[in-house]
């Protein structure tokens, strides 16, 4: 029995192949997921914040019985989810 001759040729080919797929579909990578977390965090946060300085400035411009600030803090943190939700799918979508 004599060695192939084409088995150099064939371990090249697997091993270019490999390296093609693996440039063509990477892996997850932590940062991303860090990214992510801090996109939504931000997409909640500066909503709520916006809220929160705006309720304080109607609370003094324009009294009400309810709390201007407490209300606003509210709807920035749905606006914020709203924000949040749509990015998340948007990028569920794009993989």
């Amino acid at each position: 029995m004599s060695p192939d001759p084409d088995k150099p040729a064939e371990d090249i080919a697997r091993h270019a192949a490999r390296m093609k797929s693996a440039r063509d579909h990477p892996g997850p990578s932590p940062l991303r997921g860090i990214g992510t977390f801090g996109m939504i965090g931000w997409s909640i946060a500066v909503p709520t914040v916006g809220g929160a300085f705006l309720g304080l400035w109607l609370d003094r411009v324009a009294p009400q019985v309810f709390s201007w600030t407490i209300a606003l803090i509210l709807g920035g943190v749905v606006i914020g989810a709203f924000i949040a939700a749509a990015w998340v799918n948007k990028e569920g979508d794009g993989e």
